[in-house]
């Protein structure tokens, strides 16, 4: 099995290779067309800024590439937001796979102690397909964003910040999560082995 992992300039593709690695698995990061049409399995990671993203896969033409693949596509992070149509991330326009805005999250207050952006670690739970198969409700991910998906028709996780938000999201082919499972121990692992083998 070919596993792709897109390269483009957000970068935490060195701990998803490792994480990879970790589970006996190897994949190839390649900006090249054709590498990822051929490719099995294609992960989208990404951390850092909407706009500056999709400036680099438009200026590549992997923005078209990327919302026309047919086999299963995982986002990370960033890469899930910019699945998603617009991000209020200096007000981008996103690849539109999932039909759903990023917003910046907004605490009631700031006595109420809740910080922005949301790093470390936090469960998620109404887990659906197979994406989090094997994997108990309210199983803890790592979380670094400050931006978030709404809850919609897509959403097959959900985690609560400031409000409910979805944790993951699904449509055809393509899956995302906004938390890093390179990053979360066996919850993170046990993830990717199902993206890998069962979906």
């Amino acid at each position: 099995m070919k596993l792709v992992i897109i390269k483009y300039n957000a970068g935490n593709i060195r701990s998803v290779l490792f994480a990879l690695e970790r589970i006996g698995v190897e994949a190839v990061v390649t900006d090249n067309v054709a590498e990822i049409l051929a490719a099995d399995k294609v992960i989208f990671p990404g951390v850092g800024e909407a706009s500056t993203a999709m400036q680099y896969l438009r200026e590549r033409g992997l923005d078209s590439v990327i919302k026309n693949l047919k086999q299963p596509v995982l986002g990370v992070c960033l890469g899930m937001q910019l699945m998603c149509k617009y991000s209020y991330e200096n007000d981008t326009t996103c690849l539109g796979i999932f039909n759903e805005e990023v917003k910046q999250f907004t605490p009631a207050s700031t006595n109420d102690g809740i910080k922005v952006p949301q790093i470390g670690w936090n469960s998620i739970y109404n887990l659906q397909t197979g994406l989090f198969k094997g994997l108990p409700q309210n199983s803890y991910c790592y979380f670094v964003h400050g931006y978030y998906a709404a809850l919609g028709q897509h959403t097959i996780a959900t985690t609560h910040y400031v409000q409910p938000y979805s944790s993951a999201l699904h449509l055809n082919n393509f899956y995302g999560v906004q938390f890093h499972p390179e990053k979360s121990a066996a919850t993170g692992e046990t993830i990717l082995k199902n993206f890998i083998h069962a979906i």
